[in-house]
């Protein structure tokens, strides 16, 4: 499965977010999932199987517990292959900056003369 079939799903976004934070379990991420996309535990473990089939996560038994963590080197591929492309938003993110910048100097000065 391509990178951005697996990223393009909402649900593994979030159970990657979650990820991101550090080692959860499978009920932990099973929990918020369940509640913030109103699916089943199946449909989770589904979601779950996907992310570590695809290698963007892994999975460790811990008793009767499975421990699931971001595995980054897929995130790492995707990383360099959207460096072809940070060309066309770099350039505005820092004229954003600039921006940013100028309206807080403007704010102290206007601040500043009242």
């Amino acid at each position: 499965m391509h990178a951005f079939d697996v990223l393009g799903d909402p649900v593994r976004r979030r159970i990657l977010e979650m990820l991101a934070g550090g080692e959860r379990s499978a009920g932990e991420i099973g929990a918020v999932v369940q509640e913030e996309f109103g699916i089943s535990q199946p449909g989770v473990s589904q979601h779950l199987r996907v992310l570590r089939e695809s290698g963007f996560a892994t999975v460790r038994a811990e008793g009767t517990r499975r421990l699931y963590a971001v595995d980054p080197e897929p995130l790492r591929e995707v990383d360099t292959w959207l460096d072809n492309f940070r060309r066309f938003w770099t350039q505005r993110l820092d004229a954003l900056g600039t921006e940013l910048v100028r309206g807080r100097r403007e704010r102290r000065t206007q601040d500043g003369s009242t």
